[in-house]
């Protein structure tokens, strides 16, 4: 066998997808510190299953055409660092075999180099011992060895070997994950892919074992407020555009003003729209002149409405621009949204250590703020990629500050000023996002051992500086000894975040325990409501 056709190429694509999916729980407990957030097997199959619902509206099956689709389906459902990269080594493979009806055994060498290409030229600092490094590795081994082999599921078997032998070769490049005796996740979860794609190739698709609906869907009720009312443009409209006649931006300049909830993807020759309007006719009769349609979806939204709520997400108000600068945080706790509110952030995404929000998910809230420039705060190291991508999809002028934690959210907020220039307002809102030292509080979900400390399941485990500092049995106890860490001659305030597993009383408690042993600082305790963590604190 030498040739891979489009049928089969949808269906290696669906297998892989579905055995990241299946394979989610594995990857997620691969989490090198063994805290109850890892997130990288659910970021990646989420991002997955975004780009497969793009794939089942092709109507035209080409490789080409089939690869486009994922391609975009995954940048617009990307999660986390993991989800984002997974999105670029589509869109890789996606350069690597465009125009193809077919693959060959060339082709499938070019498309893996070009994905482990792409993939690097998104990250600013590549580490070894990462996704990345199986992906390159896999990448070079193809191009190297193609013009060797005859049988392409032998190639593709071989490439499969050799991601995993990379793959067992992390924890050699990386000494946490040797140190934690696990391979990297999302080097595993790239594997699944690669391995389910294989399995189809000769003939053992992998079926889905369960539907990946279930956090997703959490995730996306928590936006669900709108009454059937509301809806001012009745269509949901969506369609693919093949022209080389006109550019994505040039398009969404035609149709901007007959809807809301506007996003237009462009990717060389195809443009995808998607608008709510009360004349999709008109809307689809502008794009026909400058090229043909590829596939096409109305939907009534009152509809919609009436059979679920989860599509109501879409219905958005018009958004005239209104004003200069529009504030984007991540959050999740009741307490810290309303801290984040005083501060006067116009939107706040649910999301944060245990479900890390999509671009696509930005994109909804970018395109709900009536302003020109738009500033997010991503608050998670784990979704600054998410955040940076929505740079390319829309207009408005965004401004990504890359917080790590909310403390560090709350520092930049005191520099805002609305009536900064847009040249300065970057560096000036990025002053000082070191200056906290952050501790956080939560439990071990498994058993290992880190800096010496030997750490078993269930045990309370106190993080400062990005490493684990001390572990023991008592929430109150771990978060003093992690204070007495973190404290130094030079320090003034201690400001304590409690989450939705601690009462007031107990944290009153510890606050007054701080105030014996620290008299001459000050000490802020307020109700953060954040799950995960019972305790997160900043040392100023």
């Amino acid at each position: 066998m030498n040739i891979i056709n489009a049928k089969l190429f949808k269906d290696m694509i669906i297998s892989g997808g579905n055995n990241l999916t299946n394979n989610r729980d594995l990857v997620d407990r691969l989490n090198v510190f063994p805290v109850p957030d890892g997130d990288t097997g659910t970021n990646m199959s989420l991002t997955i299953n975004y780009a497969l619902k793009e794939l089942e509206k092709v109507t035209q099956l080409t490789v080409s055409n089939l690869s486009k689709a994922v391609s975009k389906g995954s940048l617009m459902g990307a999660r986390g660092n993991s989800g984002v990269i997974l999105s670029q080594i589509l869109r890789g493979l996606a350069k690597g075999l465009e125009g193809k009806e077919d693959i060959n055994i060339e082709d499938l060498a070019v498309a893996f180099k070009e994905s482990s290409d792409t993939a690097y030229k998104a990250v600013i600092k590549p580490i070894e011992g990462t996704i990345l490094t199986v992906v390159r590795e896999s990448g070079e081994y193809a191009i190297e060895n193609y013009t060797d082999e005859k049988d392409i599921k032998v190639f593709f078997e071989k490439i499969l070997n050799r991601s995993l032998e990379s793959l067992n070769n992390t924890p050699n490049l990386l000494k946490v994950l040797k140190e934690a005796n696990v391979v990297d996740s999302g080097g595993k979860g790239l594997f699944l892919f690669y391995e389910g794609m294989y399995k189809a190739l000769i003939g053992e698709k992998i079926d889905l074992k369960e539907k990946d609906e279930q956090e997703e869907n959490k995730n996306e009720k928590k936006s669900i407020a709108m009454d059937a009312k509301d809806i001012k443009f009745l269509y949901c409209t969506e369609f693919i555009l093949q022209t080389t006649k006109i550019t994505y931006n040039e398009i969404k300049e035609k149709i901007e003003d007959m809807g809301d909830s506007l996003v237009v993807v462009g990717d060389e020759d195809i443009i995808k729209v998607h608008i709510h309007t009360n004349n999709p006719g008109k809307a689809l009769e502008i794009a026909t002149a400058y090229g043909e349609l590829k596939t096409i979806k109305i939907e009534n939204m009152k509809d919609q409405h009436e059979n679920t709520l989860l599509e109501m997400d879409e219905a958005k108000k018009e958004v005239a621009i209104t004003k200069k600068y529009g504030i984007i945080s991540v959050s999740m706790g009741e307490g810290i949204n309303k801290i984040l509110k005083d501060f006067n952030v116009d939107h706040i995404i649910s999301g944060g250590q245990t479900m890390n929000p999509s671009t696509n998910d930005f994109m909804d809230a970018i395109n709900k703020i009536p302003a020109e420039n738009i500033i997010i705060y991503p608050n998670n190291s784990n979704i600054i990629m998410a955040a940076n991508q929505t740079k390319t999809l829309t207009d408005k002028n965004i401004i990504v500050i890359p917080t790590k934690n909310v403390f560090q959210n709350f520092v930049s907020l005191m520099s805002f000023n609305e009536e900064l220039e847009v040249e300065e307002i970057e560096e000036i809102l990025n002053e000082d996002l070191d200056s906290p030292k952050v501790g956080q509080v939560t439990y071990a979900v498994r058993k290992t051992n880190i800096n010496g400390l030997d750490i078993n399941v269930d045990d309370i485990i106190g993080i400062g500086q990005k490493e684990i500092k001390v572990c023991g049995s008592d929430i109150n106890e771990v978060s003093i000894d992690l204070v007495k860490s973190l404290i130094d001659e030079d320090s003034e305030m201690i400001t304590l975040l409690y989450g939705e597993d601690i009462n007031e009383e107990k944290a009153n408690e510890m606050v007054e325990e701080l105030e014996g042993l620290y008299p001459n600082l000050d000490i802020e305790l307020y109700y953060g409501g954040q799950p995960v963590y019972y305790y997160m604190f900043s040392i100023e």
